[in-house]
């Protein structure tokens, strides 16, 4: 098994004794009031999955992420993990303060220690990271509606996690549990699979192929922060338990769940993808068709062509695929290397094409979802 990003898991999650304490402790901290994505990626600090970082970034660390696509220590890291806060507060923090972040339900999330005030400059940032400008991405409309204030330093501890509405508290595993369940397997050879979609059949076709010389599959949905259009996490992991309950041998999938948002950054996000799941356990992982891409920002393969110039820092192997598709011809799954039909004969899949059918209340053919997939996502697009 491959060692984390960093060598060493990082793990600020508080103990019992550790709860009662910080809580006393924080009713005389400065308060501030965090965002949902803030509270996940507490949380990924937290447990490792964004080891080897302890905290959010600092200036010096954020620049040479957005510059240099590496931590000042020469790291590779992809995203900037930063904290923005609003002027007023930003204003009464003083470097060395301990401060209490709080969610939206005030409930005590984490205490962290500021190890710096800053400002950045959005449209580099944006530019460099999103390859755009545009506030119609909703990764750069979350960046420049959040402000030009940050704090940066250490996680302390962190309190309590975030709320979980709808998905099974089984699948919320931690890198570390992920990695003990992968060495009681006996697995050495683990692909991961990133998703935000209900699971289709092009899906289903490139995970199984990436398994054949693999001893097991991650199936790792991220259940963060995605866009208002894309469909709730819940219903999302329905569909995985069905397909993989009745189209996959059981023994050789994993199916857990990553608490990260999306950032919808493309090839920056298919690096960050990868070096969680690196965290997580994983040895291999997909890298599909415009992988964590929006609209048409992206390149088809941008995300694939990236990764290439960053394998030896990622050790992660990413596998990559073509667009697959269903032939009528051949009345299966395919790609262009192993169909010899010509386009007419092709049905395309994607997540947006299945959210556009959902939306018109239409149900998705046997050619795009099984029908136990499919009967799962019409219920919830009829609201039953």
């Amino acid at each position: 098994m491959l060692k984390p990003h960093g060598g060493k898991l990082v793990n600020k999650i508080a103990t019992e004794e550790e709860k009662k304490e910080l809580t006393e402790k924080a009713k005389y901290l400065k308060k501030l009031t965090i965002a949902d994505r803030y509270v996940s990626d507490c949380e990924m600090i937290a447990n490792g999955g964004f080891s080897p970082l302890n905290g959010f970034l600092t200036k010096e660390d954020a620049e040479e992420v957005i510059n240099n696509i590496h931590l000042k220590n020469g790291l590779l890291w992809s995203i900037p993990i930063v904290l923005p806060i609003p002027n007023e507060i930003h204003k009464d923090i003083k470097i060395g303060d301990e401060i209490a972040l709080y969610d939206k339900h005030n409930r005590l999330t984490a205490i962290m220690v500021v190890e710096d005030k800053f400002n950045l400059d959005l449209d580099n940032y944006c530019k460099n990271v999103f390859k755009t400008n545009d506030e119609n991405h909703p990764g750069v409309k979350v960046v420049k509606q959040a402000g030009n204030n940050f704090i940066g330093g250490e996680i302390i501890r962190l309190i309590n996690r975030p709320i979980r509405e709808g998905i099974d508290e089984k699948y919320y595993l931690d890198p570390a549990q992920v990695r003990e369940n992968i060495k009681t397997k006996g697995w050495q050879k683990i692909v991961a699979f990133q998703t935000r979609n209900p699971i289709h059949r092009a899906h289903e076709y490139i995970i199984k192929v990436a398994l054949e010389p693999m001893d097991g599959v991650m199936i790792h949905p991220l259940v963060g922060e995605t866009k208002p259009d894309d469909i709730p996490a819940d219903v999302r992991m329905k569909c995985y338990e069905v397909l993989i309950d009745n189209y996959f041998n059981k023994e050789k999938v994993h199916l857990s769940v990553l608490p990260a948002s999306m950032h919808y950054a493309g090839p920056r996000e298919a690096i960050h993808h990868l070096l969680m799941r690196k965290n997580y356990g994983a040895t291999h992982m997909i890298i599909g068709r415009d992988h964590a891409g929006v609209g048409d920002y992206y390149g088809t393969y941008e995300a694939q062509e990236f990764v290439e110039q960053f394998t030896k820092e990622l050790e992660i192997q990413p596998l990559k695929f073509e667009h697959s598709f269903y032939c009528t011809k051949c009345e299966n799954m395919a790609s262009s290397k192993t169909c010899p039909h010509p386009k007419e004969d092709h049905v395309h899949l994607s997540g947006t094409k299945v959210r556009a059918m959902l939306r018109e209340g239409k149900r998705p053919p046997k050619e795009f979802s099984r029908p136990e997939v499919a009967d799962i996502l019409i219920q919830w697009a009829r609201g039953s």
